[in-house]
């Protein structure tokens, strides 16, 4: 009996073994991410799993740096000596007005080595409008920094010590990363020197946060905090795959588990073309993108909501010369999808000047391929006035419940400041209408009606009327200088 359990012990320990061998085989040729980490991280002496060595190597490439500017104090506003009620408080006797006086203003963050000979990524908003900058590695030694370039609308900046013979991180490729993949940040959190803080990839293609103007964030509830700006985000091989930059928290102001970090392929883009050119460079269309809500797509007859409206089409830009239209959705970029406002921005912008792209665009009804050839975009282009003067009365009761509306006259087109030339003029809302609740307020410019032009009260009456048996009513509207679709429920 007993040789017959050690027997079918010995067989069951075969077969185990051959399990655990076959599985072995499996998953040194399949890349399986959660198996990959367990792989890259080495186990101890006691059995636990660690990732020591991989932070060991990655911790020389990942510095601190600390810049500082001179700023000047505003004086007191003039006259604030003569107010009596500012008197009071001095008796009578006034001090004597000083001269703005210059302070020396530092800050400190991070910063990764990308090559043998010197240079290093960080973020911009450590460094912007440095006069003194200064890195310092894991091994104490501290050289003084040059900036060679930066990029403030990605928050890329590049440096340069004198120093040869780095052993840099390399770039991970980061549109391979998942959601869920383990990651590790290092940095120098609130001046303490460098710290390693493990956790998760939690989202990618994180848009529209409003931190800079080009986003496409890495997500992950690694802890990042003040002054881990500029760091390393690596993965599980120990390559890196983000630059940290932001936190979302609350009034603590320190981390609570969102953290974003600028993909390494789109840093590594922002470094190559500033070290190439001293400057980076973007693609420009000269058209204003809307989001499809799920409102619009009905209104535009898009029923799977993929892609973004043309709201505006600017003067002699390559749209125009393309023959693009107010009204166009454009559904891909070269053969790829395009999503959402942010996703066709960073596409765009990522063309060199010159390019052509081809676009898919939807056209009451029809699908047409229109080739667009890119210029330089000057971002002087995007300093828009999009406010505009509310006006009130004068007007007359539209078709549109709620809505008061006038016919566009030169000396109303001034009074609000736009730049349109025909449509109405909002000039009374009702504050609890359908049309409110959609977003038009007064002093808004109605240039269309369910795609069709209006160029007095009478024709915007009569457009809003034979669309009235639809769900919604599709307007084209000029705020201030901007321009977009608003969908308004006709019920």
């Amino acid at each position: 009996m007993k040789g017959h359990i050690r027997t079918s012990t010995v067989v069951l320990l075969l077969v185990v073994a051959v399990l655990v061998g076959a599985l072995a085989v499996t998953l040194g040729t399949h890349r399986v991410p959660g198996v990959e980490i367990a792989r890259a991280a080495a186990v101890d002496q006691s059995g636990l799993t660690t990732f020591a060595p991989m932070v060991k190597r990655a911790m020389p490439a990942v510095v601190n740096i600390s810049s500082s500017k001179v700023v000047r104090n505003q004086q007191m506003p003039n006259g604030m000596f003569d107010d009596p009620f500012f008197r009071q408080f001095f008796g009578g006797r006034m001090p004597q007005q000083q001269q703005p006086r210059a302070q020396r203003e530092t800050s400190l963050g991070s910063g990764v080595v990308v090559s043998p000979d010197g240079y290093i990524i960080t973020n911009n908003h450590v460094v912007e409008g440095a006069t003194d900058v200064k890195v310092a590695f894991f091994d104490k030694h501290e050289y003084p920094a040059k900036i060679v370039g930066a990029d403030k609308y990605t928050d890329v900046a590049v440096l340069k010590i004198d120093r040869s013979g780095l052993t840099p991180l390399q770039f991970a490729d980061s549109a391979h990363s998942q959601v869920g993949d383990v990651v590790l940040a290092i940095g120098n959190p609130f001046g303490l020197g460098q710290t390693v803080t493990m956790g998760i990839i939690s989202a990618t293609g994180r848009t529209g946060l409003g931190i800079e103007r080009y986003e496409d964030f890495i997500q992950t509830d690694a802890a990042i905090n003040r002054g881990n700006s500029g760091g390393a985000l690596i993965d599980s091989r120990g390559d890196l795959v983000g630059i940290n930059t932001a936190i979302l928290s609350g009034n603590s102001g320190g981390n609570e588990g969102v953290g974003f970090a600028i993909p390494a392929n789109l840093a590594h883009s922002i470094m190559d073309q500033i070290l190439k050119t001293g400057k980076v460079t973007r693609g420009f269309m000269g058209i204003l993108p809307q989001e499809l809500t799920p409102d619009m797509a009905k209104a535009f007859n898009m029923p799977d909501g993929r892609g973004v409206a043309v709201a505006q089409v600017e003067p002699d830009s390559p749209a125009m010369k393309a023959g693009l239209k107010v009204g166009d959705v454009i559904t891909a970029i070269n053969g790829n999808a395009v999503d959402d406002v942010n996703a066709f921005r960073l596409q765009i912008a990522g063309f060199a000047p010159g390019t052509t792209v081809h676009l898919k665009i939807a056209r009451s009804g029809q699908t047409l391929d229109v080739p667009v050839t890119l210029v330089e975009y000057e971002m002087e282009r995007a300093a828009n006035d999009n406010g505009a003067p509310n006006i009130s009365g004068g007007g007359e009761k539209g078709a549109m419940r709620g809505v008061s509306v006038q016919t566009l006259t030169p000396e109303i087109r001034r009074e609000v400041q736009t730049d349109a030339t025909s449509g109405v003029v909002i000039t009374d809302i009702e504050p609890d209408s359908q049309a409110a609740a959609a977003g038009l307020e007064a002093g808004d410019v109605i240039v269309q009606v369910n795609h069709k032009p209006v160029n007095s009260v009478a024709e915007f009456n009569a457009a809003v009327r034979s669309g009235s048996s639809r769900e919604s009513t599709l307007l084209l509207v000029k705020h201030g200088q901007g321009t977009g679709f608003i969908v308004v429920p006709n019920k």
